[in-house]
């Protein structure tokens, strides 16, 4: 199904057409949703621009497409100022749109004209180090955007790029060798808890000990050659890390596939081989290093990526060059995107400008994303932290969030059963941290409130999940099954149905623009004024008992049915009562 934006704009350009015997490409017309109510529905500004090239005042350039206009489609259509035109939809052809839209398994959304390969890598961690305030965005975010992809039928591929090689493994496990041989043995049990506590005071010991440090160092040559102890042990802890991912996971019902820095190791010496073949190293200082135009550093000099460093070993750039490389020819990907905070923005940059310099990105083929995001700030306005001033762990933020939700269930529903409490605090209290982390713009800076996301009213899960419980409920009143209600038809007449009825065939406008810009807030904005919309439809037109009864019924179904689909995209569950 077309979007009601798509649908009109061949609308107008056949209008066009028509009026000066040209052809004209549909998505060079200039249509906009009103900014005012008060002015109708969309703005078209095309008569401006046309009237230029034909030399033709503006109005009467607009007045010539009205009149080949198909009436059928609007109430009223205007000339306002110098040449714009105001399309107010007629009621008829609305009812007939949400009529097909009840019927069609995107609820509007227009399937894409290609199925694609689209990598979403989020959340990303490191091994031996628990989960913070800091992964929540990513995790969130990410796992959004996929969701976006998946229910518009791509092939969605959830990566995490988890932190699992490097120093630090040498540094741990020359420690737990000394402090804790029983868990690297097998032989006792432990958390990831644990391991970031000796990561820790491995850490110190490293910094500290020029005799640790060398064991350390000599450690992560063993694992990097392969030696079979040293794997076993890098495995163990990797397994006992992913445990711990796993529970927070669970918690906010986000499944995605572990991919580490470890699997890309292999090709490093690969990676850097082509970068020379192709002309494109130089050395400075021992380092092998990439030069890219336009990247300099705070002094104005030259900033080129480090490939291979002087000693011979890799880093961080050399494996985001395999994982490209991987993901453009071993994956297919016709679409990579990246979650990760703002703070990388230029590692990026400089990534896709040297994989655009060695040929392997073309972005006429490949289009990449990173999707930046800002930090989760306290009401303070610093940084989130725990009260004692260390970062916050986002298990103990999950579970905070789940308790505030408990007792917002317990006040509200005292008499429930306690396994309904127990699923409804999970689903408001998760639901609501997910809410306001997505309903905030992500390139910017948010603030946590358990408090606020909360609410009854305003822009928060807690206010959608209610107006889905109240369609819930009209419709268990109605006791009409979902059957019957899919065959009454839709036909809007007071303002306030029509109202809701343009908003709800708005649903595929708003899903095409985020799966072009990935900002999120935007489909929280438009569920949020659906929401809105729909309280004051219910407060203005009688649903059951009313003449209206089965087209009303069909209509706060399908509200409902966009609601659901909206906050499914989000990682929300919907709940039948609150």
């Amino acid at each position: 199904m077309k979007t009601l934006l798509s649908l009109l704009r061949e609308q107008m350009a056949q209008a066009m057409g028509a009026a000066f015997a040209t052809p004209i490409n549909p998505s060079a017309v200039e249509l906009f949703p009103c900014a005012q109510k008060a002015f109708g529905h969309y703005q078209c500004n095309s008569a401006l621009s046309l009237a230029k090239s034909l030399r033709l005042p503006p109005q009467e350039v607009a007045r010539r497409i009205i009149a080949q206009l198909d009436t059928s489609l609007a109430e009223k259509v205007e000339i306002a100022g110098p040449g714009f035109i105001n399309i107010t939809l007629s009621s008829l052809f609305l009812s007939k749109e949400l009529e097909q839209q009840k019927n069609d398994l995107l609820l509007g959304a227009a399937a894409p004209e290609e199925k694609k390969r689209i990598i979403v890598e989020f959340s990303s961690p490191n091994v031996a180090k628990e989960l913070h305030i800091g992964h929540i965005r990513s995790t969130i975010i990410g796992d959004a955007i996929a969701r976006l992809f998946e229910f518009l039928g791509h092939d969605v591929l959830r990566l995490n790029h988890v932190g699992d090689w490097g120093t630090q493994f040498g540094m741990l496990i020359t420690y737990m060798k000394r402090f804790a041989p029983a868990v690297l043995r097998g032989e006792e049990e432990t958390a990831l808890e644990d391991l970031m506590r000796w990561y820790r005071a491995a850490k110190e010991e490293f910094d500290r000990d020029p005799e640790f440090k060398k064991r350390a160092q000599l450690e992560v040559v063993a694992l990097q050659s392969g030696d079979e102890e040293s794997l076993r042990c890098w495995k163990l802890l990797c397994r006992i890390s992913r445990i711990g991912f796993q529970q927070i996971y669970d918690l906010l019902d986000v499944k995605i596939e572990e991919r580490g820095e470890s699997f890309y190791n292999p090709l490093l010496k690969k990676i850097v081989d082509a970068f020379e073949s192709a002309g494109l190293v130089h050395l400075s200082d021992g380092a092998k290093c990439v030069s890219l135009e336009g990247f300099k550093n705070r002094e104005g000099e030259a900033l080129p990526m480090i490939i291979q460093k002087s000693d011979g070993g890799y880093n961080y750039a050399t494996t985001d060059l395999a994982a490209f490389y991987h993901r453009i020819f071993v994956e297919k990907a016709d679409r990579i995107v990246i979650v990760a905070d703002v703070g990388q923005s230029l590692h990026f940059q400089m990534l896709v400008a040297a994989v655009e310099k060695i040929g392997w990105l073309d972005s006429q083929k490949v289009h990449f994303d990173h999707v930046g995001f800002g930090l989760v700030l306290g009401n303070d306005g610093k940084k989130f932290k725990t009260r004692s001033g260390n970062t916050e762990k986002l298990i103990d933020l999950l579970t905070q969030a789940i308790d505030h939700a408990g007792a917002l269930i317990q006040e509200r529903l005292p008499n429930a059963p306690l396994e309904e409490r127990k699923m409804l605090e999970r689903v408001l209290g998760i639901g609501a941290v997910k809410y306001a982390d997505l309903a905030s713009c992500r390139t910017k800076d948010y603030t946590f409130s358990y408090e606020r996301m909360l609410r009854f009213e305003g822009n928060t899960a807690t206010f959608l999940l209610y107006a889905y419980v109240r369609i819930q409920g009209i419709k268990r009143k109605a006791g009409c099954p979902l059957e019957e209600r899919l065959l009454f038809p839709i036909l809007v007449q007071h303002p306030t149905e029509i109202a809701l009825a343009l908003h709800i065939r708005r649903f595929g406008e708003i899903i095409d623009q985020v799966t072009q810009d990935l900002l999120m807030h935007k489909l929280a904005d438009y569920l949020y004024e659906l929401a809105e919309t729909f309280h004051l439809f219910f407060r203005d037109c009688q649903v059951i008992g009313s003449p209206e009864e089965k087209s009303r019924l069909a209509l706060a179904d399908l509200t409902g049915r966009i609601l659901h689909q909206g906050l499914l995209i989000l990682g929300l569950r919907t709940v039948e009562r609150m």
